[in-house]
């Protein structure tokens, strides 16, 4: 990866990410608004079938907050995933014509989703106060510094996964219908609407929980509720490396690639 030519094209970058979040709410009659009912609408979804008919406890925390916590990273995460995976594919007619770095694109494309899970959070951190403020106890740690850490181990693993998935998309289009639907198995491999410690049981003679945490998701998840509400127990520092290296082995694979892949591009599409 070229970070010198990546910088002198920065300004090309700002203007794809002023794209992207342009066309997202251009003729929308709430336009950024949708970023917080969608995830309320998602939340409720979530206590009416999870909570209140499947009855899967939410380790003492109030609903809406364990849900929201868990919603607003996996978005991230997911909209990262199906958008940089997409990349080659929609920018067809741009590649044709002009010569840029071709990384920018998914980079542009991680960036502007940022812009979406600010807005997300901004929810979470509004629900969060307001808990605290009538009177619910509520126990943040110094954990909740490593916040920002977590939201970049996530791009890195979305923006490594997504520009692998569309260097293969270019030539087997339907490789994309089979990560769509791996995406959304993958959330239920996910403590989003669950807590990790109500999985039991084993799989083929492995232990579901081990599995689980195995996924790379899962100690970003946990890590970010246990410092946002201090409940359950901290996986450890071992885990967390783990999706560390994790994201930054997956991101350096596909960013390799990215660049191999670019070469034949046009020939292939």
């Amino acid at each position: 990866l070229d970070l010198k030519e990546v910088w002198s094209y920065r300004d090309l970058l700002s203007l794809f990410i002023k794209r992207d979040i342009v066309t997202q709410y251009k003729q929308t009659i709430l336009g950024p608004f949708w970023n917080i009912i969608q995830p309320a609408i998602t939340v409720f979804m979530y206590m009416v079938i999870f909570g209140g008919i499947a009855g899967i406890p939410t380790e003492g925390l109030p609903q809406p907050l364990f849900y929201l916590s868990g919603v607003c990273l996996w978005q991230f995460f997911s909209d990262c995933l199906y958008k940089t995976s997409n990349t080659f594919c929609t920018n067809v007619g741009l590649y044709s014509k002009v010569y840029f770095p071709r990384i920018i694109s998914p980079l542009s494309t991680v960036l502007s989703t940022f812009f979406r899970f600010c807005i997300q959070f901004f929810l979470f951190v509004a629900v969060y106060l307001c808990y605290l403020f009538f009177g619910t106890h509520l126990y943040p740690n110094w954990y909740i510094f490593l916040s920002p850490l977590l939201v970049l181990m996530l791009a890195g693993i979305s923006l490594g996964i997504g520009i692998i998935v569309s260097s293969l998309t270019i030539k087997y289009r339907d490789m994309q219908f089979l990560f769509t639907f791996i995406v959304q198995l993958w959330m239920y491999a996910t403590p989003i609407v669950y807590p990790l410690a109500e999985v039991h049981g084993q799989f083929l003679g492995i232990n579901i929980n081990t599995l689980i945490c195995l996924n790379p998701i899962t100690p970003i998840i946990k890590t970010f509720r246990y410092g946002f509400f201090d409940v359950g127990d901290f996986m450890g520092w071992g885990w967390l490396i783990y999706s560390f290296l994790f994201s930054a082995i997956i991101l350096f694979i596909g960013i390799i690639v990215f660049n191999r892949r670019e070469k034949n591009f046009m020939d292939n599409v």
